[in-house]
């Protein structure tokens, strides 16, 4: 499930460009706070897996670049956050977020939001069964970050001109369907991508996150293209909810609907 979430400004204005990794942080925050009461929904639903299936857009908003800082020109901010979880849960997950403060921080800079407003988006593939084979073009809405472990332990990040980046993009897909399903499901689950570009070519994009710690790690993804997907609509909506590709909760792989169709063979 996706919502819309708008924030307006009231207090500093200037905002680091690695922003990710505090906003993540952040929404960890807002959801600890309901955490024992939303275990218990969960439990009652029937639902184990929590919300460590989450992903959200870049943040959209006016602003004049400073270096490493971005000054804000608008209090109006807005992203989208989502979440892999039951139906059931829209309504709870929008009271979580109801006028909570969103702190944007790091050792430079500190910006607080409040939230203004959360809107429930509707899910692009109602119309299809669950288990239906069907075909869907994204876009990203942030970078989409995936690679391949080297011998050191640390990723040789991949972008569209490598020869492995869509192996590698199906590779972590399977991985999260084992991880919300179970591994049979994961093995059998038809999966394609293919991808297609803008008149422009990508556009690659380095994320710092962790940036003020010793565990600062640098991280490397691409935007600027889209990516077709052929699948089953819940293999499909995983994606859509989870995010596609690696570091999906520090706001990686965010992905939007841009065009849709059942299977037609």
């Amino acid at each position: 499930m996706k919502f819309k979430i708008t924030l307006n400004n009231i207090s500093g204005n200037i905002l680091p460009i690695n922003y990710q990794y505090p906003l993540s942080a952040a929404i960890y925050k807002i959801l600890a706070k309901g955490d024992a009461e939303y275990a218990s929904f969960l439990h009652e639903k029937g639902y184990g897996k929590g919300y460590k299936f989450f992903t959200f857009s870049d943040l959209k908003f006016k602003y004049k670049r400073e270096n490493d800082r971005m000054l804000l020109l608008d209090p109006k901010v807005e992203f989208t956050v989502s979440f892999h979880l039951p139906e059931a849960s829209r309504t709870f997950v929008e009271g979580l977020f109801k006028s909570e403060n969103i702190v944007i921080a790091d050792k430079n800079s500190k910006v607080v939001f409040q939230v203004q407003s959360i809107i429930s988006l509707d899910n692009p593939l109602k119309e299809f069964s669950p288990q239906e084979l069907m075909e869907v073009i994204v876009k990203p809405t942030s970078a989409i970050v995936t690679g391949i472990k080297n011998e050191r332990g640390h990723y040789d990040y991949l972008l569209p001109d490598d020869k492995e980046f869509l192996s590698s993009l199906i590779y972590g897909w399977r991985n999260k369907i084992r991880d919300a399903y179970d591994v049979e499901i994961a093995e059998q689950a038809i999966l394609s991508m293919e991808l297609e570009y803008y008149q422009n070519p990508f556009r690659m994009r380095l994320v710092h996150i962790k940036s003020d710690s010793q565990a600062a790690t640098k991280i490397r993804g691409s935007l600027n293209y889209k990516l077709k997907l052929r699948a089953e609509r819940r293999f499909i909506e995983l994606l859509l909810n989870a995010g596609l590709g690696l570091y999906s909760a520090q706001g990686m792989g965010s992905l939007e609907v841009v065009d849709k169709n059942g299977d037609k063979n």
